[in-house]
């Protein structure tokens, strides 16, 4: 019918499967036997995780945002069926559910079905999830990534469009399809999502060394960056230096003795005292350097012990199935709080609700084309100070299949490593607007990173308590990170384009902690006298070293 100092704690502890059931509507014999590939002995696909690169300054340019052909898997007359083989009472029920609702005349009656078949598929969801770090069919895949649970639930159009979208994650960026991010997370190549509920237990010994382990990462990872900052800062001066010294050599001939060369002049005189104060600036820089290299020694070795211990505890190999239900929970909360509580939360995508353009699909390359476009206006959206250097972090970008408008900030980053650690975004697949939904994530991500920085004074500090003190003064009621996403999107759209909404207070604290691009406020200065006068502050800051 349907188709610096070593870390106390590491310093202690470097011391010391049945036949697959049928369902109503198929025979026992169309249903694929799945068993000895999910079973304990399966082997497991390498997951791709993007390493944190500080060098990399941008993102890559997109060569092609869809395949010029569709995978045939949308056109398999058996796709229905292999979505829901081996996967027992689960799909059974999202089976029966789902011809009552189909079928169901009475709106009263649909209305019901269609509540139980969304509690139905979440738990059908966590029995195809658990397989994930091994290989999947497309089609259980493409139901996890896309929502595709039957391809005529949607039109031919839609079905040729998402069988375009992109399969393999070339880029090598860190945005996940929901397939992929449960891969990962099975595996242990990404850990789980923060919760309140969720506690590591005392005595579990390989989650305690991995934490261990992402601290001395974070640690290594924000010493090797420290150094390339000295490192780049000794050069500097050492160019320098070699510019000066080559400038005192030039010297014009005499005029009545062209074989004989002149003395110094005033500028050079000037120049002896300037190549004295390079030098003591390269020997108080290659002293620091010095200092910071036993840092990341220290550092290294830690890594190298407790990647050590981490593989003689097994924890790279074994599927913890534990951790996919449990990250299955924490996105059963992102999905919801993508779609707010009047949007839709049917949990498949069907013709009667799916309305995106090519371009709105948060499809993997369409996202990270938007977070270029967000970048290019706001400079520092994705960047972290560590010890006063600017780390360009891009967080994890989890693409959700709803129908949700609303991008989400789960977390800013590792509470284990906040100098390198990536923060987790949430986008829903289908929204209105894709770019509302990224911007709304990536304030929801600001806000946080600077609460999270200015700690217990997060009213009174920084980008948040200056927001938090005009939010106060003009008695403002409400939740007021609402109001700093609304603020933000005003900022990166009308603002950036030199047409003024914001009350002056608020483009004044933007303008100083979510600064443009520098193109960018070249451009505003010569549009208004209000953004001439906020670019002379920033000029003065300069100079008064105080920026």
């Amino acid at each position: 019918m349907f188709q610096g100092d070593i870390d106390p704690e590491i310093a202690a502890l470097l011391g010391a499967e049945t036949a697959p059931k049928s369902f109503p509507g198929s025979t026992p014999a169309a249903n694929p036997d799945y068993g000895s590939l999910f079973g304990e002995e399966a082997d497991l696909e390498a997951v791709d995780a993007p390493e944190v690169d500080l060098s990399a300054d941008g993102f890559p340019e997109i060569q092609k945002k869809y395949e010029s052909k569709a995978n045939p898997s949308f056109n398999d007359p058996d796709y229905y069926k292999k979505a829901l083989s081996g996967e027992g009472d689960p799909a059974q029920r999202v089976h029966g559910i789902l011809q009552k609702y189909v079928n169901a005349k009475d709106p009263k009656d649909r209305s019901v079905f269609r509540q139980q078949f969304i509690v139905a598929y979440w738990d059908f969801l966590a029995s195809v999830a658990r397989r994930t770090p091994g290989k999947l069919p497309d089609p259980k895949r493409f139901m996890l990534r896309f929502g595709i649970l039957h391809p005529t639930l949607i039109s031919a159009e839609d079905r040729e469009l998402l069988g375009k979208v992109v399969v393999e994650n070339e880029l090598k960026q860190p945005v996940f399809y929901l397939d992929e991010w449960f891969k990962a997370v099975g595996s242990g190549t990404i850990k789980n999502s923060m919760t309140d509920e969720v506690r590591v237990a005392k005595n579990n010994e390989t989650s305690r060394i991995k934490q261990l382990l992402d601290k001395a990462v974070g640690k290594r990872e924000g010493a090797r960056n420290l150094l390339k900052a000295k490192c780049d800062e000794r050069s500097a001066y050492e160019a320098a230096l070699t510019e000066k010294a080559k400038y005192l050599t030039e010297h014009a001939p005499l005029a009545d003795f062209p074989d004989l060369l002149s003395v110094y002049t005033e500028p050079q005189k000037r120049a002896f005292n300037e190549l004295q104060d390079l030098m003591k600036n390269m020997v108080r820089t290659d002293r620091e350097l010095a200092k910071l290299l036993e840092e990341f020694d220290q550092a290294n070795a830690d890594v190298g012990v407790l990647e050590g211990k981490v593989n003689e505890t097994g924890g790279n190999v074994a599927v913890d199935v534990q951790a996919i239900d449990t990250e299955l929970e924490t996105v059963k909360q992102m999905t919801k709080l993508t779609i707010g509580r009047q949007g839709n939360h049917f949990p498949i995508i069907t013709r009667e609700y799916f309305r995106c353009s090519p371009n709105e699909i948060a499809t993997r390359e369409n996202v990270i084309a938007q977070l270029a476009w967000i970048e290019s206006i706001d400079a520092e959206a994705f960047c972290r100070s560590y010890k006063n250097k600017l780390n360009r972090i891009v967080p994890y970008v989890v693409l959700i299949p709803s129908y949700g408008d609303m991008g989400i900030c789960w977390e800013p980053f590792d509470r284990y490593n906040r100098a390198t650690s990536r923060g987790r975004i949430a986008i829903p697949m289908y929204p209105k607007s894709l770019a509302m939904a990224l911007l709304m994530a990536t304030a929801d991500l600001r806000w946080q990173v600077a609460k999270e920085k200015a700690s217990y004074y997060w009213m009174e500090e920084g980008l948040t308590g200056n927001y938090y003190q005009w939010f106060v003064s003009k008695k403002l009621k409400g939740d007021v990170k609402e109001f700093f996403i609304q603020d933000y999107v005003i900022w990166m759209t009308k603002e950036s384009e030199a047409t003024q909404k914001l009350e002056k207070e608020v483009r004044g604290i933007f303008w100083r902690y979510i600064p443009f691009s520098q193109p960018i406020k070249e451009k505003l200065k010569t549009r208004s006298y209000v953004y001439q006068e906020l670019y002379q502050r920033d000029v003065n800051r300069t100079l008064s070293d105080g920026y």
